[in-house]
């Protein structure tokens, strides 16, 4: 969506364009090399899609208590005249080994071809970014899969913001989770906690 909109809006882009020139290097040595990486590239970033899409339905199921059958519903897909993914079918066989599967990332199948296209996906983004060629899609399904395979996030510095902001409190990576903690950043704003407000 964010690629539609930010197309649809041609004469700003055509301003920016103006003040921000860049060169775009082309693909000269190994195209093929290259080529084989877009390839891999777009298919990691299409796993990832339909990972996320299956949370999401995973997250709805859990909210609403409904009984979905995750392998039926990727089968669907293939009558659909959008969808139409060869690989509905190796989604089908993830959820027929673990129906509970939490993540298709974690499916062994997907881990293997992701793990095979992780290093051509890193290249094709990287050369993007080098080169100022948006690749929205791709670009944040890689940041996903890089959030969601990572045991430590940055999540307690955006904790420590918000009790710098806001007294909101965080948590200490040395200390048992659900301890919370609240520091005076400033030394102007004494001890005070946020907490809940009754209206």
């Amino acid at each position: 969506m964010f690629a539609r909109c930010t197309a649809a809006a041609r004469d700003e882009r055509v301003k920016a364009h103006a003040l921000y020139k860049r060169t775009v290097t082309p693909v000269k040595e190994n195209k093929d090399a290259f080529v084989k990486d877009l390839q891999k590239a777009l298919y990691a970033s299409k796993i990832i899609s339909y990972a996320q899409g299956f949370g999401l339905l995973r997250a709805a199921a859990r909210t609403y208590g409904w009984e979905l059958d995750y392998g039926s519903i990727a089968l669907s897909w293939r009558g659909g005249c959008i969808i139409r993914s060869v690989f509905l079918g190796k989604i089908k066989e993830a959820y027929d080994r673990e129906p509970d599967l939490s993540s298709l990332i974690l499916d062994p199948y997907f881990k293997e071809a992701l793990s095979e296209s992780l290093e051509s996906w890193r290249r094709v983004v990287a050369a993007g970014a080098l080169n100022g060629v948006p690749l929205p899609a791709m670009s944040a399904a890689l940041a996903y899969f890089d959030s969601y395979t990572c045991d430590s996030l940055p999540s307690n510095l955006l904790q420590a913001q918000r009790d710098y902001f806001g007294a909101h409190t965080y948590e200490r990576t040395d200390r048992p989770r659900g301890t919370f903690f609240h520091t005076n950043w400033t030394g102007n704003s004494g001890n005070t906690q946020a907490g809940n407000y009754v209206v």
